[in-house]
C-alpha cells in the first residue's frame, strides 16, 4: 500500500463545490473517488489541501490517498484521467510519505481572482472571472492590498474550519496586476479562511470603484471589526497552488519548471 500525492486541476462551474456533501450531489470529490474505485481503491474519503466553494476552480489542488498499484505513477495518472470527467485531471502523481497530508502539511496555498471591466457581460470571460462596471483603478486596488502583508485577524472576512478556531492568517504576498482584458489579485498566505478571499476581493473592488475608501478597508483588519457583508462571485476565483517546501512533497510550481 502506498501513499500517493495528486495535484489537480478541475474547472468548478458544474460542482457543487470540491467536498462530499450528505446530500447525493456532484462534487468534485465525488467524482474523483469514483475513479479510484475503478482502480481498486477501497478507502472511505480522499485527503485533499482544501475545501473549494460551489464554482470555484483550481489550477494546483493537492489529494493524497493510499492505494495497492502494481505500476508507475505515470501510469496512475494516465488511469485516473481515463475516468476522470473532461472537467477535471490529474496533472501529476507521486509517491508520498505515509503520513503526508495535503492540509496539515501544507506551508503556503495561492489563490488567484479576475475581473474585468465592462458594461455589457462578454460570455467567453464570464465563466473565470467577475465582470464589474463602473470601471476601477488599479492604484486604488494596489494601495489596498499592500495592507494585507503580515499576519491579521481575518474574522471580519470569514470563519475558521472549525468552530472557536484562530482567525489570525499570515498573508505572504497580495497584489494585483494587469494582463488585459483582466485585472488579476494573486494572494499567498499560510492558510484561509472559508470565504476569506471573495470578501477581500469584493471590498477592494468597492474601493477600486471609489464606493470606499482605503482607510475603511484598513478597519477591518482590527480585531473585533464587524463582519463583511457580501461576496465576491465564485467563478472567478481559482486555488492556483499549495507548497510542501523542500521535502519529496511537490507542488504545481515545481512540476512545471520540471519539464
Amino acid at each position: 500500500m502506498v501513499r500517493y500525492q495528486v495535484i489537480l486541476s478541475y474547472d468548478g462551474t458544474e460542482f457543487k463545490g470540491f467536498q462530499r456533501q450528505r446530500r447525493k450531489t456532484r462534487t468534485v470529490q465525488v467524482v474523483v473517488e469514483d475513479a479510484l474505485r475503478k482502480l481498486g481503491w477501497q478507502g472511505k474519503s480522499i485527503l485533499a489541501a482544501g475545501r473549494t466553494d460551489t464554482g470555484v476552480h483550481a489550477a494546483g489542488q493537492v489529494i493524497a490517498f493510499d492505494l495497492d498499484w502494481a505500476h508507475e505513477p505515470i501510469d496512475l495518472q494516465r488511469a485516473l484521467n481515463a475516468n476522470l470527467p473532461m472537467e477535471v485531471s490529474a496533472l501529476a502523481v507521486f509517491p508520498a510519505a505515509s503520513r503526508f497530508h495535503p492540509r496539515y502539511d501544507a506551508a503556503w496555498r495561492e489563490y488567484r481572482y479576475l475581473v474585468y471591466c465592462q458594461e455589457a457581460r462578454h460570455p467567453l470571460l464570464e465563466r473565470y472571472a467577475w465582470r464589474v462596471w463602473p470601471a476601477i483603478e488599479l492604484e486604488k486596488l494596489r494601495q489596498a492590498a499592500r495592507l494585507l502583508a503580515g499576519q491579521h485577524d481575518f474574522a471580519a472576512f470569514g470563519t475558521p474550519p472549525r468552530a472557536g478556531s484562530s482567525t489570525m492568517r499570515t498573508i505572504y504576498q497580495a497584489a494585483w496586476e494587469e494582463a488585459q482584458p483582466y485585472f488579476v489579485f494573486a494572494i499567498r498566505a499560510d492558510a484561509f479562511l472559508y470565504h476569506m478571499v471573495r470578501r477581500l476581493v469584493m471590498l477592494q473592488v468597492r474601493i477600486g470603484q471609489g464606493l470606499l475608501p482605503v482607510e475603511q478597508f484598513q478597519s477591518f483588519l482590527e480585531p473585533g471589526a464587524a463582519p463583511v457583508q457580501g461576496l465576491a462571485p465564485a467563478q472567478g476565483l481559482c486555488l492556483m497552488d499549495v507548497c510542501y517546501g523542500e521535502g519529496e512533497r511537490k507542488n504545481l510550481a515545481k512540476v512545471n519548471k520540471s519539464k
